[in-house]
């Protein structure tokens, strides 16, 4: 799972390689996807486990980015519906392996119902890439331990490219703004490989801090609430301990009764200066801290690199080199992996084989 977590950079760097001429789309790998989107743009995303979270960010991307509707289904529950949605709206299902059995079967349902639909996998030649009426392969390579890592920022990566091939196609914005937002994406690998040793560090410390904690609650604002329920996984699978993700504004709806001296708080506290929703979000969460430390709760956040009102809210900060709002998922969810796995080397867990787990498979129910 380490190997996995710091080779990232490098999965994600051959993905883009897939799509990408330097710092331009490569127009003939987007090709095959040219006719998938239904004429309202309507779009429904089916996944199970980190995969659907994946689908969770890549809504409020598409929405954000290029003015799409968009559902997100758990791929268990859509599969099993009496009838195809009668708008047939094009379905995207992701997976890392491309076998998911309960993502296969939201495929055919699709399929059988007439839907366009798109896979994005990361196994070259897997049944998903090869049904599916549109392919986006994945080049994060073979993953081996368990929980998903590299997979799901290789998710991530071919799913914000997808928003900036649909955006520009539906000229939700100009080439400026589209050239801008390429030259960051590429810029991200290396962002992400000069932070890995500094997180890694860190994060060690926060785990024998936090290693009597008997649960965490994780939150997140818009995009980020994707994280945190992928952080609360991450923990879950890989440690045993318990972990749930909730949007930061409903913590006081209910989940704030469990918050105590062994039930900390892991909060994503990243912003993007440059976009009103995101700093509102941001405010609001600083808002939240202050009450939490009045309430004498133990928070760690993921802030932006230099920020100096989070760290003097919470008890522990970690820090990640700011981007925009939408790329802010991929490297802020590296230290919750970390964190993840630190948490389990204390409790002297295996990561890589986690109990009651695997590697998803055709014929048995799958946790991807």
């Amino acid at each position: 799972m380490l190997r996995e977590i710091f080779e990232q950079p490098a999965a994600i760097q051959r993905t883009l390689d897939l799509y990408l001429d330097g710092e331009s789309l490569r127009m003939e790998a987007f090709a095959p996807i040219e006719g998938w989107l239904n004429s309202r743009g309507e779009v429904l995303i089916a996944a199970s486990g980190s995969s659907r979270h994946a689908g969770l960010a890549a809504e409020i991307i598409f929405e954000d980015l290029c003015g799409l509707a968009v559902d997100v289904e758990y791929s268990s529950e859509y599969s099993c519906r009496p009838a195809v949605n009668p708008r047939q709206p094009s379905v995207l299902v992701i997976s890392q392996s491309g076998e998911t059995s309960d993502t296969l079967a939201a495929l055919r349902f699709a399929k059988d119902g007439g839907q366009q639909t798109l896979a994005i996998a990361n196994v070259a030649g897997s049944t998903m890439l090869r049904e599916a009426d549109a392919a986006m392969p994945l080049a994060a390579g073979p993953e081996l331990a368990i929980p998903a890592t590299k997979s799901f920022t290789g998710q991530l990566t071919a799913l914000y490219l997808l928003a900036l091939y649909e955006g520009s196609r539906l000229a939700t914005f100009d080439a400026a703004q589209l050239k801008q937002r390429l030259v960051e994406l590429c810029a991200l690998p290396a962002l992400i490989e000069r932070q890995l040793d500094g997180w890694r560090t860190s994060i060690t410390a926060l785990a024998t801090k936090y290693s009597d904690a008997a649960s965490f609650l994780y939150l997140g604002r818009g995009v980020h609430y994707a994280i945190a329920r992928e952080g609360a996984l991450k923990m879950k699978e890989s440690s045993y301990v318990q972990a749930e993700g909730y949007p930061t504004g409903e913590l006081k709806h209910g989940p704030n009764a469990l918050v105590s001296e062994r039930v900390p708080l892991v909060a994503l506290a990243t912003v993007d200066r440059n976009v009103d929703d995101s700093v509102l979000r941001y405010e609001k969460t600083l808002q939240l801290f202050a009450d939490m430390k009045k309430q004498g709760a133990r928070v760690i956040a993921i802030a932006n690199a230099g920020d100096r009102d989070v760290p003097s809210l919470v008890t522990d900060s970690v820090f990640v080199e700011p981007v925009s709002e939408h790329l802010l998922p991929i490297p802020e969810v590296i230290p919750l992996q970390l964190f993840a796995y630190a948490i389990a080397l204390e409790h002297g867990v295996d990561v890589d084989r986690p109990r009651n787990l695997s590697k998803a498979v055709i014929e048995t129910g799958s946790r991807e």
